[in-house]
């Protein structure tokens, strides 16, 4: 699997959401998730909502290992 496809898989899941997934080797990966949809959840709920738009790539090896930091837009 490639770093865009796990991008877009999250793009699809949450809407609106920045996405940026770095990964070479085609297991592991980091993605870093902005969305609105992430506020006044916790960052369980919020990395929870993350792994759902992955369906069961995780469970079946797919994706090895994702490092994941999300966050709420900041507003001005």
């Amino acid at each position: 699997m490639q770093a865009s496809e796990i991008a877009q898989m999250i793009q699809a899941g949450l809407p609106g959401a920045d996405v940026k997934v770095k990964g070479d080797d085609g297991v592991h990966f980091e993605a870093v998730v902005v969305a609105e949809a992430f506020r006044g959840k916790s960052m369980l709920e919020q990395h929870r909502m993350v792994y759902a738009t992955l369906g069961g790539n995780v469970e079946n090896a797919a994706i090895h290992a994702l490092a994941l930091k999300t966050r709420v837009p900041q507003t001005a």
